[in-house]
């Protein structure tokens, strides 16, 4: 007899829960996003829709600091997903494709414990370590950082795509002569391309987002966007802060739905 399929649908109060977890979730995203049109020069008292805030992002006084501090972090942002991404295929690489060694469990679970650790947990440590190094805080150090938290989230989708890849299409290559560094550059490669992106692509707004860490190991008279609008914020919630983060949110949404996208389209293929 088979088993009748669990629908958590019907389980009572499980649609209110829902809703509510949605809205608690949401709610606070939207209001920053619709108080960062607020005319007004309070952030909760309404006063018609405008873009001055928008002008004073791109033209205002403070313009100029958080122009520097968007550059550095799209620089380390960069930076970081691209290494992260190289690493990332090589360790997947040797994880799915050298068959089984031992320590192999232990391997996987190394590569993925940033994401287990607590973030906080992972800045002191960062600190202590570069401190004990005698490692100078600027550009290089939240780079370092960066690079070594950003490595399980490329990581996740480039295994998942290459899980999905049989290896026949490898033993035919060698078995026509390839190599197998050739079969790997001219066949597993442009098959995990998919894979690949979308790992880039959730590493550089992990990177792009990242506030704790940044704020630990970035050194005095080092800002990225997060720790600029933290401490503008330190000052006072001003309406542009709302709409700085509205934009910051806008490009999170857009790279990580990309991100998915091209994901799913590696899985169709």
């Amino acid at each position: 007899m088979a088993r009748k399929r669990l629908d958590l649908r019907r389980f009572p109060g499980f649609l209110p829960m829902t809703y509510l977890c949605l809205f608690l979730l949401y709610a606070p995203l939207i209001i920053v996003m619709v108080y960062s049109f607020n005319d007004s020069n309070s952030i909760t008292n309404w006063g018609g829709l405008s873009l001055r805030w928008y002008e004073e992002v791109f033209w205002g006084v403070e313009s100029a600091k958080f122009k520097a501090a968007t550059v550095n972090s799209l620089i380390i942002a960069v930076s970081a997903a691209v290494s992260a991404t190289i690493i990332a295929t090589l360790a997947a690489t040797a994880m799915l494709r050298t068959g089984h060694f031992r320590g192999r469990g232990f391997s996987f679970a190394l590569i993925n414990l940033p994401i287990m650790v607590p973030e906080i947990v992972t800045a002191v440590a960062t600190l202590i370590f570069f401190s004990a190094i005698g490692f100078t805080t600027g550009i290089m150090t939240i780079l370092v950082a960066h690079i070594v938290f950003c490595i399980p989230f490329a990581y996740l989708p480039i295994a998942a795509r290459m899980q999905g890849i049989e290896g026949v299409y490898e033993q035919a290559a060698q078995d026509l002569y390839a190599t197998r560094f050739q079969a790997f550059r001219l066949i597993l490669l442009p098959l995990m391309t998919p894979g690949i992106i979308a790992g880039f692509l959730l590493a550089f707004i992990i990177s792009l987002d990242d506030f704790i860490i940044t704020n630990f190991v970035k050194g005095a008279g080092i800002e990225t966007l997060p720790t600029a609008i933290f401490g503008a914020v330190k000052q006072g919630i001003k309406p542009n802060i709302m709409a700085i983060s509205t934009l910051l949110l806008l490009v999170s949404v857009i790279f990580v739905t990309l991100s998915y996208l091209v994901g799913r389209m590696g899985q169709k293929k």
